[in-house]
C-alpha cells in the first residue's frame, strides 16, 4: 500500500481550511483579510492546497427538505458475496442511484452502509426495490431518521 504523503499545514492553512469550509464564495480579498494575510499570499497558499489536494471542487448546498426529499434511510447491507468481482459491480449499482448520496464498505457485522434521501416512504420503496434489483444482497435493514441533530460538511483542522 503507497505511503501517502502528509503536507504540513501550519496556522494560516489551517483558518483558510476553516474559512472556505463554512463559505468557498469569499473573494480571495475578504479570506485574506479573515486569515491575517495579504491577497498575494493568501491566493498562493490557495492554489498550493488545491495542487495538494487538500482541497477540491466548490459546491453549492441544497436544503433536500425544500426540493421534497423529506425522509433519510440508513440502510444497512450483508453479503455472503466478498469477490472483487461482486463489490465491483454492487459498487457500479449503487452508484448509479442519485438517491444514495453516501455508500461505506464497514467492518463489523455490517458490510456496506447506504445514506439515502427520499421524498418519502413510497419514494423509498421505489429506491429500495431498485438497490435490490440484480445484485444478490444477503440482508437488508433499512432505519429511517426522526431527526437530524447536527449535519455539516466541515471537517475539523
Amino acid at each position: 500500500m503507497a505511503h501517502k504523503e502528509e503536507i504540513s499545514l501550519d496556522r494560516f492553512d489551517r483558518r483558510i481550511l476553516q474559512e472556505l469550509q463554512r463559505d468557498a464564495t469569499l473573494s480571495n480579498a475578504e479570506l485574506a483579510r479573515r486569515v491575517g494575510l495579504s491577497a498575494t499570499p493568501c491566493w498562493n497558499r490557495v492554489k498550493r492546497l488545491q495542487e495538494t489536494g487538500i482541497t477540491s471542487g466548490t459546491v453549492t448546498l441544497v436544503d433536500r427538505e425544500k426540493i421534497g426529499l423529506g425522509i433519510t434511510v440508513f440502510v444497512a447491507i450483508k453479503t455472503n458475496h466478498h469477490s472483487s468481482d461482486w463489490l465491483s459491480a454492487f459498487a457500479e449499482h449503487v452508484s448509479s442511484l442519485p438517491e444514495v448520496t453516501e455508500f461505506y464498505r464497514m467492518s463489523g457485522e455490517i458490510d456496506y452502509l447506504l445514506k439515502i434521501v427520499a421524498a418519502d416512504i413510497a419514494d423509498y420503496d421505489r429506491i429500495y426495490k431498485k438497490l435490490i434489483d440484480g445484485v444478490t444482497i444477503s440482508d437488508v435493514s433499512s432505519s429511517f431518521a426522526m431527526e437530524q441533530i447536527k449535519y455539516t460538511t466541515e471537517v475539523p483542522v
